[in-house]
């Protein structure tokens, strides 16, 4: 009898680390992508592995949790976490990639793995008794988007998400803007924006009154229910809350004083390389819905980027996501039809390193299925398991989104003095539970 294959729908973050580690377990995977055929809105290449909202994917210190995340999925073969270090570009302490160089390695990658058959097509039905893992990501075609809302989710939730800027960097006036990382450490990868109080009071004034552009007409409905996930929040709609939000949040000045002066700012806007070349930047933290015109106007008042060019203007688009508490189990399987599993966004972990662990997981998991092995249990010690654990009940209230962080880690059994200190040996812990794992199981982990 020959073994089942694995379908795995999007070839996003999630879908192509679930079919890189089933496919290194030894299972035939066909990986299904509707690109370059059909496009979301927020999309824009062909390739695989497609990053939208930033370049970035986080911390890279072992000390924070998406570092210590990153540091699982690595010393689990990930894909992911491979063409990062590929691709990587100059971010101080924060991984940060080209966005077309690291889509491409993905794709290349896996299109050369013989066990993976890449089929692109748009799919609206998931087929009975296949082994199935949905990855279609937050934005699955509305064909697809029905049939998960009418056979799983029922009163599916949403959120929206918006995407920064990007600026030509011959265009940022730097006679104004210098070169720093925050309290100098790392590389000095960041453009910084000086701002002065009085240079801060016009652009808040100008942000908070800007013509948002109109939602899509398929979101008209949602208008009224409109929710914003706090980690990709649109920067007027944090500048709204608040005169000096802004000031504690991307604006904040603390540690990057003006070389050039020796003072601090008011406030002070970060540019992130976009690209190996360092020859794009992306405004950091500024998300937006704003019109192009709104977004010209408003952002080029920031004084170093008055002559800037915009390459890329940001954009808005809705997310969509499972009541996962109530569906999943702590393997991503649809508790009533465990033949199904889900994985990326539409689950409820939030940002790339995050939709990438879940993808992991799923691929382990659903390959033990077809292997007839017994799964593995990530226990909650560490960060993959924390977040598996999480979606899948660990929350309380209303479910909504969530980054991988310490506090939906187990905490240790003694107090150790020091924040740093403590998620330092938080961190330990959990690596060392996850080589004991890669030891013991039959995985290729």
């Amino acid at each position: 009898m020959s073994m089942p294959t694995i379908h795995v729908y999007g070839a996003g973050l999630a879908g192509s680390e679930a079919a890189w580690q089933a496919a290194r377990q030894g299972v035939d995977v066909v990986l299904h992508e509707m690109k370059p055929h059909k496009m979301t809105p927020a999309h824009h290449s062909r390739g695989f592995a497609e990053l939208v909202c930033s370049n970035s994917l986080r911390s890279d210190r072992v000390s924070n949790a998406v570092g210590l995340l990153k540091e699982e999925l690595s010393r689990m073969g990930s894909l992911i976490m491979e063409a990062a270090r590929a691709t990587q570009v100059a971010a101080g302490s924060a991984l940060a990639v080209d966005r077309d160089r690291f889509s491409a390695y993905v794709t290349e990658k896996l299109c050369a793995n013989p066990r993976i058959t890449v089929v692109e097509e748009e799919v609206s039905a998931i087929p009975d008794g296949q082994i199935t893992v949905v990855a279609t990501g937050p934005l699955p075609s509305d064909p697809m988007a029905a049939y998960i809302r009418t056979h799983f989710a029922g009163d599916g939730l949403h959120f929206f998400d918006a995407v920064a800027p990007i600026v030509d960097a011959s265009t940022i006036n730097m006679d104004i803007a210098f070169f720093a990382s925050r309290y100098n450490k790392g590389d000095a990868d960041y453009i910084n924006c000086p701002m002065t109080r009085e240079q801060y009071d016009a652009f808040y004034q100008a942000l908070i009154g800007a013509e948002e552009a109109p939602l899509k007409e398929f979101d008209r409905d949602l208008q009224k229910e409109l929710k914003v996930f706090e980690g990709c929040m649109p920067v007027e709609v944090m500048a709204r809350r608040g005169y000096d939000t802004l000031c504690y949040g991307p604006l904040k000045p603390v540690g990057l004083r003006d070389p050039r002066t020796g003072k601090d700012n008011y406030a002070v806007v970060q540019l992130r390389r976009d690209n190996a070349e360092g020859t794009l930047y992306n405004i950091v933290g500024f998300q937006t819905h704003l019109t192009f015109g709104e977004q010209k106007r408003v952002f080029s008042m920031i004084p170093a980027l008055r002559e800037a060019e915009f390459v890329r203007y940001g954009v808005m688009h809705r997310n969509t996501y499972l009541n996962s508490p109530q569906m999943l189990d702590r393997y991503y399987r649809l508790r009533r039809a465990p033949r199904i599993r889900f994985a990326g966004q539409m689950t409820g972990v939030e940002g790339y390193v995050e939709s990438c662990a879940s993808g992991a997981l799923v691929g382990i998991e659903t390959a033990a299925q077809v292997l007839g092995l017994p799964p593995v249990d990530f226990p909650q010690e560490t960060a993959i398991g924390a977040l598996s654990l999480y979606i899948s009940g660990g929350s309380v209230g209303d479910f909504q989104p969530m980054n991988i962080n310490f506090g939906i880690i187990t905490p240790l059994d003694h107090r150790v003095r020091g924040k740093r200190n403590k998620n330092a040996e938080i961190s330990a812990r959990s690596l060392q539970i996850l080589d004991g794992l890669k030891q013991k199981e039959v995985f290729h982990l």
